[in-house]
């Protein structure tokens, strides 16, 4: 059986006459392709496929969740009668939420597609891969190499009580690079990945060799570099180092429930300055360059909610939960892995509006600082209740009388994330978002694709060390 709105009415229906208030049905189809070559050999072709449904009911305030795997219309039932009992258990012992009311709209969004990955020949993929990663691990000085291809179709179908009525249908396409590169003694590895929102199309157009080689090309470099002097420096931060560390660092701090549980440094702070007037953050379901969410997975509409304008905290994101426990509007953050999971509250496509300067012009004064940069980056520790981060970023260089020079690697950053907003003086033009079908955001044990960047900023003064 296949997923539509009217399977979903159907369901709405039925649970709907077992005396609940108000309540969610989620369907779900998935496929997923991935192809792994390691060092020349096939480490992995699987191509897995996944459907669900989940329920979500109300009952005097009370909320239970119940889900099936299969489609069949008595798992489905059997599922909503675990997500009916554990309301009324919940409600019996007085555990209630309230929830934001919300008049619920109609949607169809499909992402374009031109060719559908599982309509290409398996071995023309395989090749592809196959021979990127030959060309990698044939380089002097490139001792591993790992090239992935990716392929997700993800279809979701909310329908709600209150009216909701949405059939979201996203594919999503890449490859992703690891190269390792030995000198002497010193080992460096970078990772880079491009996805597409469409089909293999965008494989088929892509340079993807001159890809490879660009991040062969910069473990070789930087395994011959030395690691930074550790101090305090003026840094120009590239567009996917800003993506990452909005995210992670600020980003996590803004969901509502983080907020609402006081572990948010960002807690009792609407309408205060926390950041640069340079700095105005938003989070965007339609991004160009991002992961598509035109709606949340509680039916509400995702619009672009600007959380911070021109340096003042405006808003978080929210659930239906959240927003009335925070006292602030919907804005279509309540998002879920699949339907074994009920909704938490998620970004989807969180980034910095690009300023007025050219890249080149935050450069102009530094005598001596950095150059920092996303690529290779490989994550770090954030803490939201304080507003924390250490990461560890890609290879990256010392900026010298306003021009990048040399290379370093093991390069650290570290910082507090208000501090590091405002000290921004200087933002670029160059607005630029990525996405990834390899991975995702995770939280509660949940991961979500969400897309990330931002345009080139300069921080006046940030931590920097070396590993």
């Amino acid at each position: 059986m296949s997923i539509d709105i009217y399977f979903g009415r159907k369901i709405v229906d039925s649970v709907l006459e077992k005396g609940v208030e108000d309540t969610i049905v989620r369907l779900q189809e998935r496929v997923y392709e991935l192809i792994i070559f390691d060092n020349g050999v096939l480490r992995s072709y699987n191509i897995s496929r996944s459907s669900g449904v989940g329920v979500r009911v109300f009952i005097n305030g009370s909320t239970g969740y119940g889900y099936t795997s299969s489609l069949d219309w008595d798992s489905i039932s059997t599922a909503a009668r675990r997500a009916v009992k554990s309301a009324k258990s919940l409600s019996r012992h007085g555990v209630s939420k309230k929830m934001l009311s919300y008049e619920g709209s109609k949607c169809v969004y499909s992402a374009p597609i031109k060719l559908n990955p599982m309509d290409v020949d398996s071995e023309r993929k395989v090749s592809l891969i196959k021979e990127l990663n030959l060309a990698s691990i044939k380089k002097e000085g490139i001792v591993s190499a790992v090239t992935r291809y990716g392929y997700e179709m993800d279809r979701k179908i909310i329908v709600t009580s209150y009216g909701s009525e949405v059939d979201i249908d996203v594919r999503a396409v890449g490859i992703s690079h690891t190269a390792i590169a030995k000198s002497g003694d010193i080992m460096e590895r970078v990772h880079e990945q491009k996805t597409f929102i469409g089909g293999f199309e965008h494989i088929d157009s892509f340079d993807w060799f001159k890809f490879t080689e660009e991040i062969d090309g910069l473990a070789l470099k930087a395994s011959q570099a030395k690691t930074p002097p550790p101090g305090i420096y003026t840094a120009v931060i590239d567009n996917t180092l800003i993506g990452l560390l909005l995210h992670e660092a600020f980003g996590h701090a803004a969901e509502g429930d983080i907020v609402a549980s006081g572990a948010s440094v960002l807690r009792g702070k609407i309408d205060e300055s926390i950041a640069s007037t340079k700095v105005t953050i938003v989070d965007d379901g339609l991004a160009e360059g991002g992961y598509p969410v035109p709606y949340d997975e509680e039916g509400v509409e995702k619009n672009k909610t600007v959380v911070v304008n021109e340096g003042v905290l405006k808003r978080f994101l929210n659930s239906r939960y959240t927003a009335i426990e925070l006292n602030q509007d919907l804005t279509g953050n309540a998002r879920a892995q699949d339907t074994n999971f009920d909704t938490i509250v998620r970004q989807t496509n969180l980034y910095m509006l690009p300023g007025e300067s050219r890249v080149d012009e935050l450069f102009e004064g530094i005598s001596i600082g950095f150059y920092l940069l996303g690529k290779g980056a490989m994550g770090g520790q954030v803490d939201p209740s304080v507003g924390t981060f250490t990461f560890s970023v890609g290879p990256s260089y010392i900026v010298r009388n306003g021009e990048p020079s040399e290379l370093v690697r093991g390069t650290v950053v570290s910082g507090n994330i208000l501090e590091t907003l405002r000290e921004v003086d200087l933002v670029a033009k160059d607005l630029k978002i990525t996405t990834s079908v390899f991975g995702g955001c995770g939280k509660g044990g949940q991961m979500v694709r969400v897309g990330t960047g931002g345009p080139h900023i300069r921080v006046k003064r940030i931590v920097v060390g070396g590993i």
